[in-house]
């Protein structure tokens, strides 16, 4: 029997649709994203819109908690018999930095020779593309939490962590418990119930689990069942630190970390190569994102190549300067435990 016609990429991939269905597939897919921990941010789109490699987020902070002065009826100094004109107080500011991420790959279509087999093929190629960019862009997150936390803990007397791993594994102890994780929130002040996100290792969770310290609730179409811990929702991710037995959990307030989306040039392109497939021919299927990922309340200071930094660069802890001076208007906190 005579084989059938063959779908090409190029057959179903119209690139200006597919890059923006891949966009919001990738967001749709990112628990990051729908739990508001990773905030889509206008502005920050507005500002991949333009130039620049990195980008300047000027902010204005609280007014200082100066003493309040007593008022009378008396006159000031320019007047004979007045008091001293008082001298009024000031707001300042802050400046946050942000840098631009310009990241690609490519496909060849053998590498999607089974997902063209199925009924819809431009589903499956878009469902694989996607889910390739949120685990990259879960990847960048984790990245830049770590290099905060570096800085944190060189330079801030790493006010944002409850190390509770000890030396060794200690059962109730050293691992996690709902004491350990409410001085983790402590770290915060009376900030402390702003978090409505707890980002864990699959082996934390199993722990959480074990004691009983998970509750479900099922999504507003009951379809699935979230994992949520004191009211806040539970992401279990295996990219989370972990050195030996010793795991980090992270809590987040919500726009915690904000993300830009920006459109390259050519978002997607499909390239054919003729020589390919050892003279058969073979198409190649490019895909690019543009982002800037930047935790509030911090500014970036690493290196700035012009494609933006690689995650190598991003979770070290020379790339990132904590500027908010208050410790409470940093909406994440850090638990570290030994789990055996």
């Amino acid at each position: 029997m005579a084989a059938g016609p063959i779908t090409l990429v190029s057959d179903v991939v119209v690139p200006e649709i597919f890059s923006s269905y891949i966009q919001q597939l990738t967001e749709e897919k990112s628990r990051l994203v729908q739990s508001g921990a990773l905030a889509r941010s206008p502005f920050m789109d507005n500002l991949l819109a333009g130039g620049g490699l990195t980008f300047n987020v000027p902010s204005f902070r609280d007014l200082d908690n100066d003493a309040d002065r007593v008022s009378t009826d008396t006159s000031v100094d320019d007047f004979a018999g007045g008091t001293a004109r008082p001298v009024p107080q000031k707001i300042e500011t802050d400046t946050e930095v942000a840098v631009r991420l310009n990241r690609n790959q490519s496909w060849s279509s053998g590498d999607l020779a089974a997902a063209l087999a199925g009924d819809d093929p431009m589903g499956a190629i878009a469902g694989r593309v996607a889910a390739y960019w949120t685990r990259r862009l879960q990847l960048i997150f984790t990245s830049t939490m770590i290099g905060v936390v570096a800085d944190n803990t060189a330079n801030d007397a790493g006010d944002y962590t409850n190390d509770i791993s000890g030396g060794g594994y200690v059962p109730g102890v050293t691992d996690f418990s709902a004491e350990a994780f409410i001085d983790a929130t402590l770290t915060m002040g009376d900030s402390m119930e702003d978090t409505g996100m707890l980002m864990v290792h699959s082996v934390v969770f199993a722990r959480m689990k074990k004691n009983n310290l998970i509750d479900f609730i099922p999504d507003a179409r009951g379809e699935v069942q979230i994992a949520t811990f004191q009211g806040r929702e539970v992401i279990v991710d295996d990219g989370m630190p972990v050195t030996g037995s010793v795991y980090d959990s992270w809590l987040f307030g919500a726009g915690a970390v904000q993300l830009g989306v920006g459109s390259p040039k050519v978002a997607t392109e499909i390239e054919r190569e003729a020589g390919g497939g050892n003279g058969g021919g073979q198409e190649i299927l490019y895909s690019r994102q543009e982002w800037a990922m930047h935790p509030e309340g911090h500014a970036y200071g690493g290196a700035t190549p012009n494609g933006g930094p690689a995650n190598t660069v991003i979770d070290d802890a020379a790339s990132w300067n904590r500027v908010y001076a208050e410790r409470k208007m940093i909406k994440f906190a850090r638990l570290v435990t030994r789990e055996a």
